[in-house]
């Protein structure tokens, strides 16, 4: 499993279903659609700034995480992002492998 960053933004016809539906059920409804590719939602939040909504869920692969954001943005209520989370221990398998690469002009 790994896990990822979805940022979203409501879209005008999501900020209208969000006030009919509230928070709560938008946020079962979208742990329920993480769940149907295998996945568990970890944290969803509200925000001011950049973005509308936060969330990390643990997701069974690449294609899983692709197969949410695509059905979420293609609903037309919210544009999504999705981030792959890397873990320190990741971090560290990668700096223990070597990589042939040169720097250009060196």
């Amino acid at each position: 499993m790994g896990k990822y960053l979805f940022e979203a933004d409501y879209t005008q016809g999501g900020t209208t279903g969000l006030l009919k539906e509230g928070g709560t059920q938008r946020r079962a409804a979208l742990a329920e659609a993480i769940e149907s590719v295998g996945g568990t939602l970890e944290s969803f939040y509200y925000a001011f700034g950049k973005n509308d909504l936060y969330i990390v869920a643990d997701l069974p692969g690449d294609a899983a995480a692709a197969a949410v954001s695509l059905h979420v943005g293609a609903a037309g209520a919210l544009t999504v992002s999705t981030t792959v989370l890397v873990t320190p221990e990741t971090i560290d398998e990668a700096i223990g492998k070597d990589v042939a690469y040169r720097a250009p002009g060196a």
